[in-house]
């Protein structure tokens, strides 16, 4: 595997885990193990499909654009509309939630050794990865490969902390107190498709294109590894105890020094994802609208700050609400830029998608019902 294919795996990988990785835990004890099983096993082929369908979209396609400019392309002003709200609301959506789960894990880590109001531990956090959105995505791609790699060897060791104490009687099999809850935080940590254009910039010989369909598959069936690992370890631990965030339900289990080590796990991840949305956020703006770089800099490392400093501060629910929102509005116009594109497509593509014809069809209707349900009974 050469430098742009291991950088690209790395975008990937690390904008896909992220901060939804530690609603899962609460996610599954509310929802049951079985049902969250389902919904892992379906999202998870429904979202890897798309991530090839975006890929394969991007390499039909001459110029350099993202999902809001692709939509404007192909299917027209009203899509371009669409988009753009599904993309600033989720993205911003999206960085408010790494900025309110970065902060508390940032706190985790200095309240032992500095006495500060809480909301300093959120602008610090935000601070120094606001101001990396701006250097571009070969630095980004750089940092997101040192920390993708810490990510697993901390993974590691809190995986062989937790394993004396889990306990399998603690694995809520049956639906819990919401069996809908997990769909649209599970849809949340799968979405990835935001690196994929980053990604295309990445690549500039024929075989990496060609190999990357194998590395989105990797990418995806690695997240959902991680995310099982870290999940079943956590409720294991803490059963209904499990906290919201999946930390703090873990002190008196397994103690402080855990949770400090789990808060830099998280750090890590939450780092990666935020440096990733905001550069897409950033490039979006600037590629499909126009707007001045400094400007899009401006707002895509601005406008979560100000939501959480209005009081926007609930985790799980704005994790839920980004990924049933982005999901639903982004996943289906993936799938009609995919037929789209294979129409009106001006490249010949390294590479096409093979799959039945009932796919898309049958991701149409998980997005839609499953997303539907989880709007009428998550709220």
């Amino acid at each position: 595997m050469n430098n742009s294919s291991v950088l690209g795996l790395a975008t990937l990988l690390g904008t896909i885990v992220g901060a939804g990785m530690f609603g899962l835990p609460y996610a599954i004890v509310q929802s049951g193990l079985l049902l969250s099983l389902f919904y892992f096993l379906l999202l998870g082929i429904c979202v890897t499909y798309l991530h090839l369908f975006f890929w394969e979209v991007c390499l039909r396609t001459p110029g350099k654009h993202r999902l809001i400019g692709y939509a404007d392309l192909y299917l027209g002003p009203w899509a371009k509309a669409l988009v753009t709200f599904s993309t600033i609301a989720g993205t911003v959506g999206a960085l408010l939630a790494f900025l309110i789960i970065g902060g508390d894990f940032l706190e985790i880590l200095l309240s032992p050794l500095v006495s500060i109001p809480s909301p300093w531990h959120h602008i610090l956090f935000w601070l120094p990865f606001s101001l990396l959105i701006g250097f571009g995505i070969r630095l980004i791609a750089r940092v997101e490969f040192i920390t993708t790699t810490a990510l697993f060897f901390v993974m590691a060791l809190i995986f062989l902390i937790a394993a004396p104490h889990i306990s399998f009687a603690n694995l809520p099999l049956s639906p819990g107190a919401n069996p809908f809850i997990a769909f649209g935080v599970i849809l949340f940590s799968l979405i990835g498709w935001n690196a994929i254009p980053e990604i295309v910039e990445l690549f500039y010989k024929k075989r990496d294109k060609l190999r990357f369909n194998n590395l989105i598959v990797a990418a995806s069936a690695a997240a959902i590894g991680l995310y099982l690992l870290f999940s079943l370890s956590v409720v294991g631990v803490a059963g209904q105890h499990t906290s919201p965030e999946a930390l703090a339900g873990l002190a008196p289990f397994l103690g402080t020094g855990v949770i400090a080590l789990g808060a830099a796990f998280g750090l890590v991840s939450i780092g990666d994802s935020f440096l990733i949305i905001g550069s897409y956020l950033k490039n979006s703006l600037v590629r499909d609208w126009r707007v001045p770089n400094i400007l899009s800099i401006g707002i895509a490392s601005l406008a979560p700050l100000f939501l959480y400093l209005l009081g926007f501060r609930e985790f799980i629910s704005v994790l839920s609400a980004v990924g049933i929102i982005v999901g639903i509005t982004e996943g289906l116009v993936i799938v009609a830029l995919f037929f789209r594109a294979r129409k009106k497509g001006q490249l010949k593509p390294e590479y096409e998608v093979r799959l039945p014809r009932w796919v898309p069809a049958g991701i149409v209707l998980v997005l839609v019902l499953g997303g539907a349900a989880a709007l009428a009974f998550s709220f």
